[in-house]
């Protein structure tokens, strides 16, 4: 084969490899995908609660009173009169998604299935930049199946001024109207301007909400 010939596959070969390797490690972070249906308590209906197992209509309007919360140990908190083996039923189907950069190893515990050797190699990756980077490293000790099923548990935050649209919308409960709210106000130079400009929109409670799913970078 002729030099210019080598030269002319290579670069098609090329361009693809980049290819592949941009759509595996999007630029910006995601939330994680919850596919098996599980319940943020921040979000989750008066009837959704209801129907989960072992709470009762006290417990469900106390997560209702208490939201938003920060993180999933004020859930736990709120729910300790549960034993532990009904607590650990319930949070398959009902978790606030962890912020990986910001967890603790007491809250990684709390999600279902996870040991001290899993909790330990969530916190050895920090910070992550995104959520392929999570599956990269996590794919390291469990397969493909368990690695999607934890991914359900966790987030990286968005990064409010690099983000897509796509990256914007994996927030829970964020439709096309506060996505475009999202771009109008970029570039944001402190969360301060977030909260002040999204409070246009939405009562604090939710400003709190939402404000724990982005960065500004």
């Amino acid at each position: 084969m002729m030099k210019s010939e080598i030269r002319s596959s290579f670069v098609p070969l090329t361009l693809g490899i980049v290819l592949v390797l941009v759509l595996a490690f999007p630029a910006n972070a995601q939330v994680g995908n919850n596919r098996d249906g599980i319940l943020n308590p921040n979000l989750a209906t008066q009837a959704e609660l209801g129907a989960l197992p072992h709470l009762d209509a006290g417990q469900v309007q106390a997560i209702l009173d208490g939201r938003p919360f920060a993180n999933m140990l004020e859930v736990n908190a709120l729910l300790s009169s549960l034993s532990e083996a009904r607590r650990a039923e319930l949070y398959a189907r009902l978790f606030l998604p962890l912020n990986l950069n910001a967890t603790t190893e007491e809250e990684i515990l709390l999600v279902p299935g996870v040991g001290a050797r899993m909790a330990h190699e969530f916190d050895e990756y920090k910070p992550y930049a995104h959520l392929a980077v999570f599956r990269r490293e996590m794919g390291k000790y469990v397969d493909d199946e368990e690695v999607a099923r934890l991914e359900q548990f966790v987030f990286v935050p968005v990064k409010l001024n690099a983000a897509t649209d796509e990256d914007i919308l994996t927030i829970p409960g964020l439709g096309n109207r506060m996505l475009r709210e999202f771009r109008e106000y970029r570039p944001y130079t402190a969360i301060a301007e977030f909260r002040r400009e999204m409070g246009k929109y939405v009562d604090d409670d939710e400003v709190a909400r939402l404000e724990r799913y982005v960065v500004v970078d």
